[in-house]
């Protein structure tokens, strides 16, 4: 896993047209400059953005509901795995290869098993031989053969015990049964093991038995195995063909980490243990191992913000994040940084139309679709340039895409709203909080959604049922006021339902509201209200 250079583009909660498409454009800005940068949203897309992001043919941006930073995107070391079956010699080895004092072991398709240490292996010859024994009665003679650099001259089927004897005086004395003797090229020997009921000759120094002597052991059911080493270096290496599964700690027993926790989470269950190191899996594979070092050394999220600047408009947990950049066209809100960042801030219809503008300044053209992104941006937040919001700078926009892109914005509106701006057979709580922001005004707490329709008369037929269901929702969320805005998709006026114990302070103030033909929640309906509380 790489360093978290990554940086995420992302807009507000409740995500509209403008802030997913200023997001995916100014993404693919920072890549061509170079940038690690992904497009990243807070929310479910409304039937609108979802719109535009099928009509082009795109993927969602990726979907993040926290700033927490995750295992998957820090620093941490590989995992040296090893099959368990394989010989705690060739574990010894790679430990010694790759410069490591663990290794996870694996089943034959790769799934997490357990841990082995050098420690583990290198504690085997110390054992008391009741538990070694043990260990190499279950240990397939496969890996006895792999350990010995040996080969099989028959594979008998003797049951071992366990205990491994050399020739000696007592040979004859002690008891051989299941034994793996470790012979020379004496086969005197050889017959008065078999005669006692051994289950395994190894012959040292590449001994090769006579064919009587062969005969001999598949009669009586013995395995023959040849190996270039003497009987000391067998002696010293049999023991080294145990398996690892008999040695591993089980997964069971180990603390370990998904790769998608987060590194506080991380770091707080470190705490209540020793170890040095940890592994890292996901969907029960290893992708690595983690110590406490990697978790010092690890950096924030990385977050551009896109269409807001407030605190309660961001990703959850904005605090642990980084905030690199900003870029908005909103009224200046309460984020702050650790240090000094690029705030580009600017009273425009849309947070694209300054991503296009960040495109010439760089000297990079937009591809058509990015180009068409931005169109769509342009046309939702100022309702095809009929806002209040709109300014000369957007509707130069306007012109210089469709000149350099032969788009046509007024074909591209009336697909736009005739697809999406309406209210009717849609739920309450998508009507509500399809587009909503939350203001502190004054000390008060506000909340303000605004929805576009062709036809206001669609609010007459569902007025009071809406504001009973707008009551009932704030109960839970106890706003000072909570506002529904419905707007004239065309820019002709807007309907305003409210409730909230400010309700009967600002209702003349609303009244107004109508009577003007407000449809800008940012230009029009904030400053109004932000007046009125004082």
């Amino acid at each position: 896993m790489k360093s978290n250079s990554r940086v995420y583009v992302i807009g507000h909660k409740h995500p509209d047209t403008d802030s997913i498409c200023s997001a995916i454009a100014l993404a693919e800005l920072k890549q061509k400059q170079g940038i690690d940068a992904v497009a990243a949203r807070l929310g479910h897309l409304n039937s609108e953005t979802n719109f535009v992001i099928e009509k082009l043919g795109l993927d969602y941006p990726l979907y993040m509901n926290t700033a927490k930073c995750t295992l998957e995107e820090i620093q941490i070391d590989k995992a040296v795995t090893i099959n368990q079956k394989e010989t705690i010699r060739h574990g010894w080895d790679l430990c010694v290869e790759n410069h490591v004092k663990t290794l996870y072991a694996v089943d034959d398709v790769g799934e997490y098993m357990g841990v082995v240490t050098i420690n583990d292996i290198s504690t085997i010859s110390m054992q008391d031989v009741n538990i070694t024994k043990d260990l190499l009665k279950k240990t397939p003679l496969s890996n006895i053969v792999k350990a010995l650099k040996g080969e099989f001259l028959y594979e008998g089927h003797q049951e071992r015990s366990g205990y491994v004897r050399i020739s000696d005086k007592r040979l004859m004395e002690r008891d051989l049964k299941g034994a793996i003797m470790v012979l020379d090229d004496h086969e005197d020997d050889m017959l008065k093991s078999m005669a006692h009921g051994c289950a395994v000759i190894i012959c040292t120094e590449n001994y090769t038995p006579t064919d009587f002597m062969l005969d001999m052991a598949k009669t009586k059911g013995v395995t023959l195995i040849k190996t270039s080493y003497n009987i000391m270096k067998v002696i010293q290496m049999i023991y080294r063909s145990i398996p690892v599964s008999l040695v591993m700690t089980d997964k069971s027993k180990i603390v370990s980490f998904n790769k998608t926790e987060f590194i506080e989470d991380v770091e707080h269950e470190m705490l209540k243990t020793r170890h040095s190191n940890y592994p890292v899996v996901f969907q029960n594979r290893l992708v690595g191992s983690v110590a406490r070092y990697h978790l010092l050394k690890s950096e924030k999220r990385k977050i551009i913000l896109v269409d807001h600047n407030e605190v309660d408009q961001a990703i959850n947990d904005i605090e642990t994040a980084e905030i690199v950049e900003i870029v908005d066209h909103h009224r200046i809100g309460n984020i702050e940084t650790s240090h000094p960042i690029s705030f580009r801030n600017m009273s425009v219809g849309s947070t694209c139309t300054i991503v296009e503008m960040m495109y010439r300044e760089n000297g990079i053209k937009m591809s058509p679709t990015v180009a068409k992104l931005v169109a769509y941006g342009v046309i939702s937040d100022t309702m095809n340039l009929h806002s209040p919001t709109c300014t000369p700078v957007d509707r130069l926009l306007k012109e210089r895409l469709e000149k350099e892109y032969g788009l046509d914005f007024d074909a591209m509106a009336k697909e736009l709203f005739e697809n999406t701006a309406t209210i009717r057979g849609k739920e309450f709580k998508d009507i509500l909080y399809n587009d909503t922001k939350e203001y502190l005004l004054s000390g008060y707490r506000i909340s303000i959604s605004q929805v576009f329709t062709y036809t206001l008369e669609d609010v007459d037929k569902i007025e009071k049922q809406f504001v009973q269901f707008m009551e009932e929702q704030n109960k839970a969320r106890n706003y000072d006021l909570m506002m529904m805005v419905f707007t004239n998709v065309e820019g002709n006026g807007s309907r305003f339902l409210y409730v909230g114990k400010l309700s009967q302070s600002v209702s003349a103030a609303i009244s107004k509201f109508s009577d003007n033909g407000y449809v800008s929640r940012k230009k029009q309906i904030v400053p109004s209200l932000a007046a009125a509380l004082i």
